[in-house]
């Protein structure tokens, strides 16, 4: 979900599965169509948000979101739960790495706009371009060495 709007956080509950404590929380933000609310589960003791479900909650307002988050059972929340949890992200570095490679291809994207626009010249449009393929590169070759490498 990406959010546009603020993100309003609605603690939902808290249920038991396989003997932890899990605290569900709804995260819902306009996405400039419709409201969109995702849940979020997280242990007892986590200090973060937790992990996220997969699925997404579509509605005309937030109190939509929510109405339909409500009518899930426990029983439904505790097998998004696992599999959520299943799913969940375990190779940081190189999801970072990968954000890092995508914000630069946005960002010379932007030098690329500026510069057809008017906005930079051609020349300082070039040269920006040029560090910014040389970060991105750098940036590729650090990602043989974090693939497959949990943390």
């Amino acid at each position: 979900m990406v959010p546009f709007g603020p993100v309003t956080l609605t603690p939902l509950s808290t249920i038991t599965v396989d003997g932890r404590d899990v605290r569900v929380t709804l995260h819902t933000a306009h996405d400039g169509i419709e409201f969109v609310g995702r849940l979020f589960f997280a242990e007892s003791g986590w200090s973060n948000s937790g992990i996220p479900d997969r699925a997404n909650f579509p509605g005309r307002s937030i109190d939509d979101v929510l109405g339909l988050v409500r009518d899930l059972q426990p029983e439904e929340l505790a097998q998004r739960y696992r599999r959520a949890n299943a799913e969940k992200r375990r190779y940081h570095g190189l999801r970072q790495i990968t954000l890092e490679v995508l914000a630069k291809v946005r960002y010379m994207n932007q030098v690329g706009v500026s510069m057809r626009t008017g906005l930079l010249d051609a020349e300082a449009a070039h040269q920006e371009m040029e560090l910014t393929e040389a970060q991105m590169l750098e940036l590729v070759v650090q990602m043989k060495h974090l693939a497959g490498v949990e943390n």
